[in-house]
């Protein structure tokens, strides 16, 4: 029998991983979310209970899979007042999918351990269809032996996944992968930008990209919604001027400078400042194509 298994956290990812992991027959039993009408219309769909707090659905549940927007928000779950995470009592595991400094997640591994419950990191590197298909690329971080006791579980929900070290290591390297990712977003934007402020054909010029040094996933995924000004979003600018902001912050703590790394997420971050932070992190080319409004 299948553990009963919630999610904290069910927006655009966290939704769509509930719905898969009940397409696979698992005991989705119960869902929350900050905005309680978000996690009612999903109970309703999925057939399970909108806790009304975190601590009723850990009570409820034996897996806790939390897909919150950054530390602050996964300190409130498990350490805030008026009922959290760890107040349900042990032998919980929660399997933690965001994307977060790797200090709050050896924060959260500490404090679960003393509650007897154990945490994993299972950071992501795929986006809302991925969620939806059970095929994301998952980063595992955590005890061996607690990844190996859930990588069945986990599998339903990923097409690769890969164990790659204890608490937090996960989290630095998922912070690493969305910081090149950004910074390939920002130079597309540039590069695509500065080709038509040149009169050249911008669908040749993604070709002529794709067959040389200039290619990457980023023109595979983003190029179009550029060129197109589709930004709807998959992975906001906010969070990747968050997620940039987690790399460049180990760096300072190793004395590294990041300039690359810097300048994009001073582009992401002029996004937010212009009230843009929701649009799809294809939406740096506004900021980079001659005659659109904000560049």
């Amino acid at each position: 029998m299948s553990k009963k298994t919630g999610f904290v956290g069910v927006g655009r990812m966290g939704a769509n991983m509930a719905r898969r992991l009940k397409d696979c027959g698992e005991s989705v039993v119960a869902v929350y979310d900050r905005h309680p009408e978000t996690a009612a219309s999903l109970a309703s769909e999925l057939g399970c209970a909108a806790s009304p707090s975190v601590k009723d659905l850990a009570s409820a549940c034996d897996v806790i899979f939390t897909v919150v927007t950054d530390d602050e928000a996964m300190r409130t779950i498990f350490f805030g007042d008026g009922g959290n995470l760890l107040e349900a009592g042990p032998g919980k595991v929660f399997i933690n999918c965001a994307t977060l400094s790797p200090a709050i997640h050896l924060e959260v591994e500490k404090a679960a351990g003393a509650a007897g419950c154990h945490s994993l990191e299972a950071c992501m590197a795929s986006s809302i269809p991925q969620a939806r298909q059970g095929t994301l690329y998952l980063m595992i971080g955590g005890k061996k032996e607690v990844f190996d006791a859930h990588e069945e579980l986990l599998a339903k929900l990923s097409a690769s996944m890969r164990y790659v070290g204890p608490s937090g290591t996960a989290a630095q390297v998922k912070a690493l992968v969305n910081m090149v990712m950004n910074i390939n977003t920002a130079a597309l934007a540039e590069g695509l930008g500065l080709g038509k402020a040149l009169g050249l054909d911008l669908a040749m010029l993604v070709e002529v990209f794709s067959q040389t040094g200039a290619n990457s996933r980023v023109l595979e995924t983003d190029s179009e919604d550029m060129i197109n000004r589709d930004h709807d979003c998959f992975f906001s600018a906010a969070h990747a001027a968050k997620d940039s902001g987690i790399a460049l912050d180990l760096a300072r703590n190793l004395g590294l400078e990041l300039p690359l790394a810097s300048a994009t997420k001073q582009q992401f971050d002029r996004l937010i400042e212009l009230g843009l932070g929701e649009l799809d992190k294809s939406g740096v080319a506004e900021l980079t194509f001659p005659g659109r409004s904000v560049s």
